[in-house]
């Protein structure tokens, strides 16, 4: 093996430490203060996990604050913007921010894919079960020879704790089938407000509600 070659497996096998977060509603002020945190823990990569707006009420500084960080993002949707409105934002920071709706990436020797949305729940039209699992697995299907895997999603899965924090937000069906098909080594999402910091394990899989607040996750 050459000095290039060494350089770049031992690069690979750094672990991958990630700054996720949820639920942002366009708060700026907790944007700023979640890319400071950024900067200070030298995350690799910032994950928001949906709900960056409110209603699309303003896209404004919402990705803008993790750039001037020299930090990259990756976003989904939730259910307060629709996938249009994320390929927006994303597109205004192109390389350095990624909509992965549908779609997976892989950092280090990571791979991460998800799907935003919410099944059951507007302002925006929501997404079916079928569709939110095939987009998942499309997703997946590109980084399944990875050993190590992160799914993103902004709604959370069926029967899972987080369901029980709220009597109106239900869970969803096809996040929980795709925890049990593909497996990943963890789930980051959002959506229930009053679960925000939750982690339990569905299997083997790490389900974490990360939160406006924000999770330092390392893999």
């Amino acid at each position: 093996m050459s000095v290039e070659d060494k350089t770049k497996t031992k690069e690979e096998n750094k672990e991958l430490k990630i700054l996720a977060a949820s639920d942002l509603h366009g708060d700026t002020a907790q944007i700023e203060k979640l890319a400071t945190e950024a900067e200070k823990e030298d995350v690799d990569l910032v994950v928001l996990c949906g709900d960056l707006t409110m209603a699309e009420q303003s896209t404004d500084n919402i990705l803008g604050p993790f750039i001037k960080k020299h930090k990259k993002v990756l976003i989904i949707p939730g259910n307060h913007e629709s996938v249009a409105t994320t390929e927006f934002m994303a597109e205004l920071y192109e390389p350095d921010a990624r909509n992965i709706h549908g779609y997976s990436v892989r950092y280090k020797d990571v791979g991460i894919f998800g799907a935003g949305g919410a099944t059951n729940v507007g302002p925006t039209a929501p997404i079916s079960e079928n569709e939110m699992y095939n987009l998942l697995k499309k997703g997946f299907d590109k980084i399944k020879y990875l050993k190590k895997k992160i799914m993103v999603t902004h709604i959370h899965p069926t029967e899972s704790k987080i369901e029980k924090f709220s009597k109106f937000v239900p869970g969803s069906e096809a996040v929980k089938k795709a925890v049990e098909t593909f497996k990943p080594d963890v789930l980051l999402c959002g959506h229930v407000h009053e679960a925000e910091g939750l982690e339990e394990k569905i299997g083997k899989t790490r389900v974490i509600n990360v939160g406006r607040k924000g999770k330092i996750i390392k893999l």
